[in-house]
């Protein structure tokens, strides 16, 4: 591996796309730093630490993850990338429903593109509802009395934040779109892996604390060693998954030439829906925490607290939200009618299996059992971290790393860097990270 490394910058335009991905990243964690103006930064963190106490999470909790804790500080980059995640979930949902969306999918690149457009402009939307609630949330903390977080509140503050606040997304998007194009791996992955590993060091100094106050046992740290190394390697032999369908083409003669006749497979991940089955869950399970902050009645919040990380009823709902909505993504993103139709057009077929409707129905069947796998493996990885942090007594920051949305985002992401840095390296005909070997998928 370290040989790897060090011939990726033997490799001059592959050398140019990781310096031009790092100079990137520094700039998107300067701006992670620059505050909005207007705000008390010192109001805003007792706010956030009285928030923290009262519930068990918010959505902003989530939001705050995925910009690398600049929606705590409120910062230029304090949405984040949330607003062009939403954007493109939207827009696959559309793809799926609307019949003009379904076309130009199907239309290449050219079609991507006008997607693509569509999603930039929804991002600016949503960027533009999202700062205008949340300069109205700091105008008015009504929970916590005596907090001043805004200096001059009004139309002039909420117009700034507005302005700053979307600009920063879209200078995010902006930066993503750059690495994609001149830098190594997917750049709206990346920007969001950069987020999540930007709270190590904050986790690692908790951690830190809780061993010079002798609060943790050398045991107890060695268990966390096992147990990281164990889900590490379990996500990624799960998002390496994949079970293979064989699909024969007949033999056809066209003049003089004879096509077909090859053996190909169809892979079928066992984890399609990667981290949006759990964004789709959390984000539904912590609206009614959310809007207990802004709702002071006693028996509304009463209620919302059963919805709250660390009660059994919040462990149950989300375990059953995250395999419901793997299921309703696959049925979004996969349709078996389809892979079907294609395959009998150009004359394929699962050998055994009779071409049509047989398929399909084939299709679904295998694709619902080994999404009952996936979803119940990324069901037990998303509350994994809810109890390492009762078992071991360690705070939430730390236990996030042994599971959840994190930890499937970051091996996701780095796996993907990786494959294309061995691509490179490969077609230069340097040895890539696995010796003798590309990285490849796991066969179920």
């Amino acid at each position: 591996m370290l040989s790897a490394l060090v011939n990726s910058f033997k490799i001059p335009d592959l050398k140019k796309r990781l310096i031009v991905t790092g100079l990137l990243f520094i700039v998107y964690r300067i701006g992670c730093f620059i505050p909005t103006p207007g705000i008390d930064g010192a109001a805003l963190k007792e706010f956030f630490a009285r928030m923290a106490q009262s519930q068990g999470g918010t959505l902003f909790g989530i939001m705050n993850m995925f910009s690398g804790g600049a929606m705590e500080r409120l910062t230029i980059f304090a949405l984040g990338i949330m607003p062009y995640i939403s954007s493109s979930i939207i827009m696959q949902l559309l793809t799926a429903v609307i019949p003009y969306f379904e076309k130009l999918s199907k239309e290449g690149k050219a079609g991507y593109e006008v997607i693509n457009q569509f999603t930039r402009y929804g991002t600016v939307l949503l960027s533009i509802m999202q700062s205008f609630f949340i300069a109205l949330w700091l105008e008015n903390p009504a929970r916590f009395e005596g907090l001043r977080i805004v200096i001059f509140p009004g139309w002039g503050f909420r117009l700034l934040t507005v302005l700053t606040l979307t600009t920063g997304t879209i200078f995010i998007m902006w930066l993503g779109e750059q690495i994609q194009e001149r830098g190594i791996g997917n750049g709206i992955s990346l920007v969001i892996t950069a987020g999540i590993i930007s709270r190590i060091p904050t986790a690692l100094n908790q951690l830190y604390f809780l061993i010079t106050k002798q609060q943790i046992q050398p045991i107890t740290l060695i268990i966390m060693a096992v147990l990281l190394v164990g889900v590490v390697f379990s996500v990624v032999m799960v998002t390496q998954g994949y079970r293979k369908i064989p699909v024969q083409y007949a033999r056809r003669i066209v003049g003089r030439k004879i096509y077909g006749g090859q053996s190909t497979y169809i892979p079928l991940k066992v984890d399609t829906s990667g981290v949006i089955a759990i964004i789709f869950a959390q984000s539904l399970l912590l609206f009614p925490a959310t809007i207990a902050q802004f709702v002071p009645n006693a028996g509304f919040q009463q209620w919302a607290m059963t919805f709250v990380r660390g009660h059994w009823i919040y462990s149950v709902m989300y375990a059953l939200l995250i395999i419901f909505f793997c299921y309703f993504y696959n049925a979004i993103v996969f349709n078996p009618l389809d892979v079907a139709e294609n395959m009998r057009k150009y004359g394929g077929f699962i050998p055994g299996i009779r071409p049509g409707k047989p398929t399909s129905d084939y299709l679904y069947f295998v694709m619902n059992r080994i999404t009952l796998a996936g979803a119940i493996f990324i069901a037990i990885i998303a509350i994994f971290p809810d109890f390492i942090m009762a078992w071991l007594k360690v705070p939430y920051l730390v236990a996030s790393f042994f599971g959840g949305t994190g930890i499937l985002i970051i091996v996701g992401v780095m796996l993907d860097t990786i494959r294309q840095i061995e691509s490179h390296l490969v077609m230069h005909h340097y040895e890539g990270f696995l010796k003798g070997s590309k990285i490849k998928g796991r066969r179920v």
